[in-house]
């Protein structure tokens, strides 16, 4: 298993943050089979103000190339996203297409000398 961790930003409005959490409490059936058929095991969104981080665990063979082939072969995917960027925005120093950025591990508990 592996974890990765990506940033996004949504728009900074208190009315489009509501419905992107709420659209988040009913992610329809196809995108969640979507998820899992990509080899993502689990997925967690975190917000604080307007800036969302996603934590995934996805199998050892998962691939970000590979979910993004998927993806834009999918209808429904495309429609969920389509939708998400009603609410999303991409990170000020991102290309305007980019939504979700990997994020960098600059430190770990684990990695440090007792």
């Amino acid at each position: 298993m592996k974890t990765w961790y990506l940033a996004c930003d949504l728009k900074n409005d208190p009315e489009l943050i509501k419905a992107y959490e709420l659209a988040h409490k009913q992610v329809w059936p196809e995108i969640i089979q979507s998820i899992y058929d990509a080899g993502i095991l689990n997925c967690e969104i975190y917000r604080v103000h307007n800036r969302l981080l996603m934590v995934l665990v996805t199998t050892d063979e998962f691939s970000f190339e590979t979910k993004a082939q998927m993806d834009a072969i999918n209808p429904t995917v495309q429609q969920w996203e389509e939708l998400m960027w009603k609410y999303q925005l991409a990170l000020p120093e991102e290309a305007s297409t980019t939504k979700w950025v990997l994020m960098k591990q600059i430190f770990s508990l684990n990695d440090q000398e007792n």
